[in-house]
């Protein structure tokens, strides 16, 4: 058995010490400041937790002496500090971070480590970008590649058309935050929360617009060998210009406590949500353009014993397979890894992976 640190016991946090420890190969220390969270976690005899100051580095070191891999579930802006300790303890680190800034500084730090470090293992950035490059490989030339990706409620009650289903602070970050984008074959950044855009899908519309972090790596992966590559988050109509009344027309984009003290009494979680996942690449084969499409829905659903919600199987899946793949040897176990160096096939032929395999779909909403 392989011991490893989840730090963060939010959310997403217990969902992946869940995973872990259900499988029988891994014994899990949760980490996090708060006692009372860490409470909240069911037990399990592979499991442990500690109360750990992640701005303490003798206390983060300390945690992370001898294990073989740390997985970071915590807010974005401790990224740095734990990958930080992570490269000095050689302990492998993978992380779930959209932060575009966070990860380039994983990239730098990865240049001196003798450990793999790994960030953006979820599902945007992480999975899609694996779909994408994957449906890429299968053209002779590229010509767009257009990623969509919402977290999303199955019964939308108010305004907003949104319930809370993930972390509150990474929401706000993507969008405030410039996007990456390839235009014209140019990697330039583009603002958030524009282009918006709407496509239906099993019979339900949805919106979609810029936001941050998605794309991971792959816009520097793909520069010069692509036209168009975006990627959009998905919403149900009627959301973005809300969004932008708040962030742009009360300044809340520069208030961001306030935003999230909003969001977050205002805006009830919910476990009943959907992911939608709806990739579209278009290329030449044969000297013919030709288009694939990837699309999925994962649903809430009953994980090793609890009822989990969509982006919680599929952050938490995503990050788990990647730390299968490491430990097996399939992926690099040193230096900066990227998501789309991972095969789709094995990705989805993981224990883990497989959470992302499609199922019955659940009845389209009620217009």
């Amino acid at each position: 058995m392989k011991d490893i640190v989840v730090i963060g016991a939010g959310k997403i946090g217990s969902a992946i010490a869940r995973l872990l420890t259900d499988c029988g190969d891994y014994r899990v220390t949760v980490a996090d400041h708060s006692r009372e969270q860490l409470d909240r976690i069911e037990a399990h005899p592979a499991l442990s937790t500690a109360v750990v100051n992640i701005e303490d580095s003798a206390d983060l070191e300390q945690l992370l002496a001898g294990k073989f891999a740390v997985l970071s579930a915590a807010p974005f802006h401790l990224t740095i500090r734990i990958a930080e300790a992570a490269a000095r303890m050689n302990v492998h680190y993978l992380d779930l971070t959209e932060d575009v800034e966070s990860t380039r500084k994983v990239k730098a730090l990865a240049e001196k480590a003798n450990v793999a470090l790994i960030p953006q293992c979820g599902l945007a950035p992480g999975f899609i970008s694996i779909v994408g490059h994957d449906l890429a490989s299968h053209f002779e030339k590229i010509d767009s590649i257009r990623m969509r990706v919402g977290a999303l409620p199955q019964y939308p009650s108010n305004a907003l058309n949104y319930n809370l289903t993930w972390s509150t602070d990474g929401l706000i970050n993507e969008y405030i935050q410039p996007c990456e984008a390839i235009v014209e074959g140019e990697l330039i950044e583009v603002p958030a929360l524009e282009e918006r855009e709407e496509f239906s899908l099993d019979g339900v519309t949805y919106e979609a617009f810029n936001t941050s972090g998605g794309l991971g790596t792959l816009c520097e992966t793909l520069k010069g060998k692509v036209r168009t590559l975006n990627y959009r988050t998905i919403r149900y109509p009627g959301h973005v210009a809300i969004i932008k009344a708040l962030l742009n027309d009360l300044g809340l984009r520069h208030r961001p406590e306030v935003l999230k003290d909003i969001f977050e009494n205002a805006l009830p979680a919910t476990m009943q949500d959907v992911v939608v996942i709806f990739v579209t690449v278009s290329g030449y084969n044969n000297g013919r353009l030709v288009q694939e499409t990837y699309a999925n829905k994962v649903y809430s659903a009953k994980v090793a014993g609890a009822m989990l919600s969509a982006i919680q199987i599929t952050t938490a899946a995503g990050i788990c397979t990647v730390l299968d793949l490491l430990a097996e040897g399939a992926i690099p176990t040193k230096g900066f890894v990227r998501q789309e160096e991972i095969s789709l096939d094995k990705f989805l032929a993981n224990r883990f992976g497989r959470y992302y395999a499609p199922e019955t779909r659940a009845p389209a909403r009620a217009a």
